[in-house]
C-alpha cells in the first residue's frame, strides 16, 4: 500500500498529550461525542482559517478514559498553508485547545514517516494502588484502586511468562480481519515509595483491550486468586477466559512511541502493514 504524500502537501508530525477523563477516546465518532481527534482537527481548521478538515493519523488509538503523555500523530497539509502558519501554529493551538489536551511539537516529518505504521513500539503505563484507604484524591483519575493486597513479585513472575511473540487472542477483543499476534517486549511492575504500583507494558503494537486485560490477569495473581502460571495458561489456550477482567481505563497512560532512524522509516512503514502469522501456523512464511 502506497503512503506517498500528495504533490503540494507536506506531512507534519505532532507530539501531544491529553487527560482522557472527559474524552470518548481518540477517534472521531458519530453523535457529537467529544474525542481527542475531533478536538485537534477542529482547532487546526480554526487557527489556519481553513474550509477543509485535515485528518489526523495516530500512533495508537486510545479508548475512552485512557490518557496519553507521549502520543504521536501526523497530518498532511497543503504546502502553502504550512509555510504560512507553521511559525505561529503551536501557540495558536495552545490558545484554542481545551486545557486537557496539548500539542507540544509540530515539525515537518522525514520521508517515509507514518505515525502509525512507522512505529516500532508503544509503551504504556498502568498505575494501581492497594492502599486500604483508597486512592489519593488528586490522583483518582489516573490510578486504579484494588481493594486486596498485591504481591508485586508474584505479578512479575507471571508477567515474565508472557513476554515474546505470541497470539494474544485470549487477551484481545477480536476485530474482523485483524491479527492478534503481537511481540510483547516488556511487562514489569514496580512499587514506588508512595505505594503506587506502576506496570510498564511495551510491545510492537497492541490489539484492542490487550493492556487492560493483561493487567486484569496479573491483578488476580497479585491478590492470590490465581497462581503465577495462570496468565500463561490463558495465553496458551488462545480463547477469552471469563476470569480475565478488563480493568478500568483511567489507570492507563500511553507514555511513549518509538520510531527507527529516519532512513528506516519507509521500510518499517511497509513491514507493519503485512498481516503476521506465527511460525508453523497455516500460511506462515518460512526462513
Amino acid at each position: 500500500m502506497s503512503d506517498e504524500v500528495q504533490v503540494g502537501r507536506v506531512r507534519v508530525r505532532l507530539d501531544l498529550s491529553y487527560d482522557g477523563s472527559a474524552f470518548s477516546g481518540w477517534a472521531k465518532q458519530a453523535g457529537g461525542r467529544r474525542t481527542v481527534q475531533g478536538e485537534i482537527e477542529d482547532a487546526l481548521r480554526t487557527v489556519t482559517r481553513s474550509k477543509e478538515t485535515y485528518e489526523l493519523t495516530v500512533a495508537g488509538r486510545t479508548d475512552a478514559g485512557v490518557h496519553a503523555r507521549g502520543q504521536v500523530a501526523h497530518v498532511d497539509l497543503p504546502r502553502e498553508l504550512w509555510d504560512e502558519h507553521h511559525g505561529k501554529l503551536l501557540k495558536r493551538l495552545a490558545g484554542r485547545l481545551s486545557r486537557d489536551v496539548r500539542v507540544w511539537a509540530l515539525r515537518e516529518a522525514p520521508d517515509g514517516f507514518n505515525a502509525r505504521f512507522s512505529a516500532v513500539w508503544r509503551r504504556y503505563a498502568y498505575r494501581v494502588t492497594d492502599n486500604p484507604g483508597g486512592v489519593d484524591p488528586l490522583l483518582r483519575n489516573h490510578v486504579l484502586w484494588h481493594d486486596w493486597p498485591l504481591d508485586v513479585e508474584a505479578m512479575n513472575e507471571a508477567a515474565r511468562r508472557l513476554l515474546g511473540e505470541h497470539d494474544f487472542a485470549a487477551y484481545c477483543k477480536r476485530r474482523e480481519g485483524a491479527t492478534t499476534i503481537r511481540t510483547l517486549q516488556e511487562l514489569s511492575l514496580v512499587r514506588g515509595d508512595d505505594g503506587i504500583i506502576t506496570a510498564t507494558v511495551r510491545a510492537d503494537a497492541f490489539c484492542h483491550n490487550m493492556v487492560r486485560s493483561l493487567i486484569g490477569a496479573l491483578l488476580f495473581v497479585g491478590d492470590g486468586h490465581r497462581g503465577a502460571e495462570w496468565p500463561g495458561k490463558v495465553l496458551a489456550a488462545g480463547v477469552r477466559d471469563s476470569a480475565v477482567h478488563v480493568v478500568r481505563p483511567h489507570g492507563l497512560t500511553l507514555e511513549e512511541v518509538g520510531y527507527p532512524a529516519d532512513e528506516l522509516l519507509a521500510a518499517r512503514n511497509r513491514e507493519a502493514r503485512n498481516r503476521r502469522t506465527l511460525p508453523g501456523a497455516p500460511g506462515a512464511g518460512c526462513c
